[in-house]
C-alpha cells in the first residue's frame, strides 16, 4: 500500500496525562484513519505494558525515559509499542496499555497517511486484532 502524501500531528503532554488514552483521543478528534508515530520523547512515573505472548500487562512506578514509541494510530483502533529505560538504565519493551503516566512530558509527532484507513478486526489464526489496510484514494 502506498501513500502520496503525509500530514503531521505535533503535540505535547503534560505531566499525569495517560500516554494511549491521550493518542487515541488524538487520532479520534482530528479524525486519523491511517497515521504512524514518527518520533515520541518524554518520561513516564508509572508504565502498564504487556510483554510478548502475555495475556495480561506488567506494571512498575518510578521515573523512566521513553526511549521509542512505535505503531500504527487510527481513530478505528491503535497498536503502538513502547521502550523505557529506568534511573539505572534498564531497558524494557512491549506492548503499550493504557496505565503509562507522563511524568514531566511526552512530546509526539503522528504522521497521518492520506489515502489510507487502518482498521483493527479479530484475526482467528492470531486471536488478536490485526491491522487490516483499505485504500480510499487520494
Amino acid at each position: 500500500m502506498r501513500s502520496e502524501s503525509i500530514t503531521t500531528h505535533t503535540f505535547r503532554l503534560i505531566p499525569g496525562q495517560d500516554l494511549l488514552e491521550a493518542i487515541e483521543l488524538i487520532a479520534r478528534s482530528q479524525n486519523i484513519l491511517a497515521g504512524c508515530v514518527l518520533t515520541c520523547v518524554g518520561s513516564l512515573t508509572k508504565y502498564n505494558i504487556r510483554f510478548a505472548n502475555k495475556s495480561t500487562g506488567s506494571t512498575g512506578t518510578g521515573h523512566f525515559e521513553i526511549i521509542n514509541l512505535s505503531g500504527t494510530i487510527s481513530s478505528n483502533g491503535c497498536h503502538l509499542h513502547i521502550g523505557i529505560s529506568d534511573n539505572l538504565g534498564n531497558m524494557i519493551a512491549g506492548h503499550l496499555l493504557t496505565e503509562n503516566i507522563v511524568y514531566t512530558t511526552a512530546e509526539i509527532i503522528i504522521g497521518e497517511l492520506a489515502g489510507l484507513e487502518f482498521n483493527r478486526i479479530a484475526d482467528s489464526a492470531t486471536g488478536w486484532k490485526e491491522l487490516q489496510i483499505r485504500i480510499t484514494g487520494f
